[in-house]
């Protein structure tokens, strides 16, 4: 969690938020001014029906010792939804236990009040369906994995697909494998996409960084691995929508989603290559520039020797797309004259 902050407002809630400070020092403890001492917490005076508004606010979590309902009332008018709302906890004035009131899954909340639950001896309370029954939680798959949801309108339906165990259907063709351990009894992965349209199952979720456009796409989830590494040939001054446009044009020629690119990698130049540095900052994407003795050493499938007598090397785009993803050349190199190749490689799970 990047911001905490604990909110208490009586003395035994004072000592929780001591132990929880002991076990957390990076997190903020806010309490009223008339319990005033020489900690190192953070008093207040005004109405706490007004500071926790502002704690709400600014903070990636809240945790609140005080009761439930009280909790409920204050905040429920400043609610927007799960994707921008905080963690909310709620924490007993004897620690008994620890709510995972708000944003459990996306917001982290149900990870948070089980952590802090193990650190007070306390029984954490979760209530989110998927957590309940030990089954998948659509929305956070794979998220530590770096897996970005394409778009998020069916996750609803899909989770309730997944609770209610209807039958759901798994495809993947990209991305790191060890996601599950062990599956539900509903759900069943498919080795390819033939298998999957004719699995007859309620939902489904598909793992891939190619592009879907078919009747699955209403009943289906689709996750975008970084499973892509751009690799990018050009000159010093090559602009930065230059690139964009390479790398776009042959996105959609070859049928890959942008969602998936991991990183940009090219030859390292004496001069830094501006357009290329801000393409991945505009694109929040990594590059890793590459010495050129280590571009040569790649055995790559189009070399030039044109490009070997500028750069020292017989490939760039090619070369610097299989080294830094250490993976398998999916697109070989594509001119866009004057001055630019891109090729493609993927990460192999």
């Amino acid at each position: 969690m990047e911001k905490v902050a604990i909110l208490a407002i009586t003395k035994n809630a004072l000592e929780i938020g001591r132990k929880l400070k002991e076990f957390f020092p990076n997190w903020d403890v806010y309490a009223p001014s008339k319990f005033s001492n020489n900690e190192e917490f953070h008093w207040y005076s005004e109405p706490t029906s007004k500071k926790i508004i502002e704690l709400f606010q600014n903070n990636s979590a809240l945790i609140c010792l005080f009761s439930l309902g009280a909790v409920i009332r204050l905040i429920s008018p400043f609610l927007k939804d799960k994707k921008t709302d905080p963690a909310v906890l709620v924490i007993d004035d004897k620690a008994n236990f620890v709510i995972s009131v708000l944003s459990g899954h996306l917001g982290g909340a149900n990870e948070l009040s089980v952590n802090i639950a193990k650190k007070l001896n306390s029984q954490p309370v979760i209530t989110t369906a998927a957590d309940v029954n030990k089954t998948i939680a659509v929305d956070l798959l794979g998220r530590d994995l770096g897996w970005k949801i394409q778009d998020d309108s069916t996750v609803t339906k899909i989770s309730a697909y997944m609770v209610n165990e209807e039958k759901i259907g798994v495809f993947q063709d990209a991305g790191k494998t060890d996601w599950c351990t062990e599956l539900p009894s509903n759900v069943k992965i498919y080795k390819n996409k033939e298998d999957l349209k004719n699995s007859n199952s309620k939902g489904y979720l598909i793992i891939t960084d190619k592009i879907i456009e078919d009747e699955l796409l209403a009943n289906s989830v689709v996750y975008r691995p970084p499973s892509l590494v751009i690799g990018i040939g050009l000159h010093w001054n090559t602009s930065k929508q230059t690139i964009k446009n390479g790398i776009m044009d042959c996105l959609q020629k070859f049928q890959l989603s942008s969602d998936s690119i991991s990183k940009l990698a090219s030859i390292k130049k004496p001069k830094d290559v501006q357009g290329l540095i801000e393409l991945g900052k505009e694109m929040g994407v990594p590059v890793e520039f590459v010495d050129r003795e280590e571009l040569a050493e790649i055995p790559a499938p189009n070399p030039s020797e044109t490009v070997k007598s500028f750069e020292g090397t017989a490939s760039v785009s090619e070369a610097a797309a299989i080294k830094v993803s250490k993976g398998k050349l999916i697109v070989e190199k594509q001119k866009f004259p004057p001055d630019l190749t891109v090729a493609i490689a993927r990460i192999m799970g």
